[in-house]
């Protein structure tokens, strides 16, 4: 059944094309930080290991909220890892990382990856007369900002 909810079908279908780099970014990102979460060492050990749980058990509902997004806009939400990998801006993580504070600079850099990418599109969205994927996005700016925040300060 056509997708009819007054936003011209070109439209939508570059919004929908648009948020899977973001789908594919947030997945990498999940999976960084899952390996962060795994693989820490030293004497904040504990504190880091809850601090990477949080923050992926937040990634794995921002990743279902951007797929249904592009569902709802009559796209095809990608769902395997090479495809993921092909669509990210984000590099694969040093396997060779084990104490918190090279994870928690990565992490930030991936956070701000996005935030920048985010804002590209967002901007994008409005151009589009996609009011609600922009609002959508925004919301997952502050998001990532409010992470990027934290990682900041961690490394302080």
């Amino acid at each position: 059944m056509k997708t009819n909810i007054g936003i011209p079908d070109k439209n939508r279908e570059k919004v929908a094309a648009l948020l899977a780099p973001l789908l594919a970014d947030e997945y990498v990102l999940q999976a960084k930080t899952r390996n962060a979460h795994w693989n820490v060492i030293g004497p904040d050990f504990h504190a880091m290991h809850l601090f990477f749980e949080e923050q992926y058990t937040k990634l794995a509902e921002v990743i279902d909220e951007i797929a249904e997004r592009i569902r709802m806009l009559g796209g095809t939400a990608p769902g395997s890892l090479g495809a993921f990998l092909k669509l990210t801006h984000l590099k694969e993580l040093d396997s060779k990382l084990s104490r918190s504070a090279p994870f928690v600079k990565a992490l930030l850099a991936d956070h701000e990856t996005i935030i920048r990418e985010m804002r590209k599109a967002a901007e994008t969205c409005q151009k589009m007369e996609d009011e609600g994927t922009n609002d959508f996005i925004i919301g997952l700016i502050q998001e990532h900002e409010k992470t990027a925040w934290m990682l900041r300060a961690t490394l302080a």
